[in-house]
């Protein structure tokens, strides 16, 4: 196959392209400009864009004697994910970036470059396993749950999955892609993993949004609606938060509070005890499929609500456009915009992004 080899500066997509060259496939190695900022510096373990993390990429690809470019996607990047973050936190919502980058940049922009330009798959080094049964290609988890990925690749359709590739699926762990690294010569071997928001490399969120959007006082209210404290700006804060509250009245049981709801338009924080971030219900309208769709309007399934929670049983429902999920047990504070992924067994069934969350516990009257 010929293979576009996406590689971000890590180890993980350096030792995919790799085993992809070692398996005989036509690989050519392709580094994502996605910051217009050219002379950005990683500063420890954040980022991935950076330009030390695209003269790693061009070193493991001289390394492996592969061809290499950098593709600008600094633009799209812009439009599609850091626009979409800033939209999502005015409107009260807590969004994924690395969701929205996978959906829309990496399996869309890219994807649809390379098939323009005569490749057949894409390749990266995302942990995940992908495995070609009767009903077409399913994704499934990887081997090494530690750092299974399969979570943040839930937003991939059918067709994505046909024209994808991930070499390190079966690895039972990170350990083991190193050493490879390293007995394979190249230099990004023990380099620190990425983490956090990649465009907020100081990662302060709040005040990254807070230059983005400015600043603007409102109240903080408890669930019966008094008045508690105050803030300057409902952006920034998210469901289950609780440090940061400045809260002026104390819960009359001394207990702490937490951030129960956000309501951008009147630019108020609802907060409230612990107890009360439990959710019985969560349902969105924007969902997809990951492989074959489920074949009944109503199924059983599990649910992962972030990338490293762990999954819970629960049923699923589609009706009128709306997919509803019920918990056996509730989830402990979900956040609309953030995404929902489903599971049967290993396999991902299919995402959609949480509009509604409905508490397993009833405000007072």
């Amino acid at each position: 196959m010929r293979i576009l080899a996406a590689m971000s500066g890590g180890v993980d997509s350096a030792v995919a392209a790799a085993r992809a060259v070692e398996a005989g496939h036509d690989v050519v190695g392709v580094h994502l400009a996605l910051s217009r900022a050219g002379g950005t510096l990683r500063t420890g373990s954040r980022g991935c864009c950076t330009i030390e993390d695209a003269m790693d990429a061009r070193r493991a690809a001289d390394r492996l004697g592969i061809p290499f470019y950098v593709w600008d996607f600094s633009e799209r990047f812009r439009d599609d994910v850091i626009d979409d973050f800033i939209a999502e936190y005015q409107a009260g919502r807590t969004p994924n970036p690395c969701m929205r980058c996978n959906e829309k940049i990496k399996f869309a922009a890219l994807l649809e470059r390379a098939i323009e330009l005569g490749f057949d798959a894409v390749c990266t080094g995302h942990y995940a396993t992908l495995v070609d049964g009767p009903e077409g290609r399913e994704l499934h988890r990887a081997s090494d749950n530690a750092k299974d990925q399969s979570y943040v690749l839930g937003v991939l359709t059918a067709e994505q999955l046909a024209h994808t590739y991930f070499p390190l699926g079966a690895t039972p762990s990170k350990a083991l892609v190193r050493a490879e690294a390293e007995a394979r010569g190249l230099t990004v071997a023990h380099k620190p993993d990425s983490h956090d928001i990649c465009f907020i490399p100081d990662g302060d969120t709040r005040g990254w949004l807070a230059d983005k959007v400015g600043t603007a006082t409102g109240d903080v209210v408890d669930r019966s609606g008094a008045v508690v404290g105050s803030h300057e700006g409902a952006h920034a804060f998210t469901v289950g938060q609780r440090r940061g509250l400045s809260l002026g009245v104390p819960a009359p049981d001394g207990k702490p509070r937490f951030v129960l709801e956000i309501r951008p338009v009147s630019n108020t924080v609802v907060v409230g005890p612990k107890e009360a971030l439990a959710t019985a219900e969560i349902a969105g309208e924007r969902y997809t499929w990951s492989g074959r769709a489920p074949q009944a309007p109503e199924f059983a399934c599990h649910v992962q609500i972030r990338a490293h929670a762990d999954p819970v049983p629960a049923r699923a429902r589609l009706a009128d456009g709306l997919l509803t999920v019920r918990p056996e047990a509730p989830f402990d504070g979900v956040a609309p915009g953030q995404t929902a992924v489903l599971y049967d067994g290993t396999r991902v069934v299919g995402q959609f992004t949480i509009d509604r969350t409905v508490s397993a516990v009833p405000a007072p009257v």
